[in-house]
């Protein structure tokens, strides 16, 4: 069982937080392609928001990535330790989602989040943020695509166009079914560019989202009813 640990200086307000990404982002590895699709583990993250009584609850889906089958999965609910600022999300969500990959038994393997990676104003997103402080190979997928601009890929399924800030590429958009909306796939942390979008659409067989994001995101939905009942 591996120990992923809060780190005891978590930032509360917006200028620390700010120098937190800063210090962190520096950390981020690009150059090492990842774990190959299908090998291994995969597990998706997820949160869901309760705003009224200020909770969070975070989802972990680990899954045999040939078969797509589940290993194990865990929950964890807590207070949302950070208040709502754009661009500083992963601030409210890691302390929780920590919290549920620390109950895991099982090696976690590549970690898909929903969210971002480097495709983030400060090219540190919450897959990003988890990856440096865990270590583990992360990639973001998410369901739109912030506030980068892309063309609209061919309508064949594998087709992608870049994500683009300016010149600089920071993810995909790709079209995991064939004439529906693109997701956007961004490198976290140790997985190449390539390598994520491999990865989406292995992990895509039947719908335009992950497996791993599906599941993790229905499960993460019910610890919120349950908390919050």
């Amino acid at each position: 069982m591996s120990s992923y640990a809060m780190p005891s200086d978590w930032p509360t307000d917006e200028r620390t937080a700010r120098a937190v990404q800063d210090a962190l982002r520096t950390r981020v590895v690009l150059d090492e392609a990842g774990p190959p699709p299908g090998t291994g583990h995969v597990t998706g993250v997820d949160v869901a928001y309760d705003d009224e009584r200020d909770i969070v609850a975070a989802a972990v889906v680990v899954l045999d990535a040939a078969m797509l089958d589940v290993v194990e999965e865990a929950t964890a609910v807590g207070k949302v330790a950070f208040p709502y600022v754009p661009g500083l999300l992963a601030f409210r969500e890691i302390p929780t989602v920590l919290a549920a990959l620390d109950e895991l038994w099982s090696d976690p393997g590549l970690v898909v989040c929903d969210g971002y990676g480097v495709a983030h104003p400060r090219r540190f997103g919450l897959a990003s943020h988890l990856g440096v402080l865990t270590g583990l190979p992360t990639i973001g997928v998410a369901k739109n695509p912030f506030a980068f601009a892309y063309e609209d890929p061919a309508a064949g399924r594998g087709s992608a166009s870049p994500l683009l800030d300016g010149a600089e590429e920071v993810g995909r958009a790709l079209r995991t079914r064939e004439g529906v909306k693109p997701v956007f796939v961004s490198a976290g942390h140790r997985v190449s560019l390539d390598r994520a979008c491999a990865h989406t659409l292995h992990l895509t067989p039947r719908y335009r989202l992950p497996e791993s994001t599906r599941r993790a995101d229905a499960l993460c939905r019910s610890a919120l009813r349950e908390a919050a009942g």
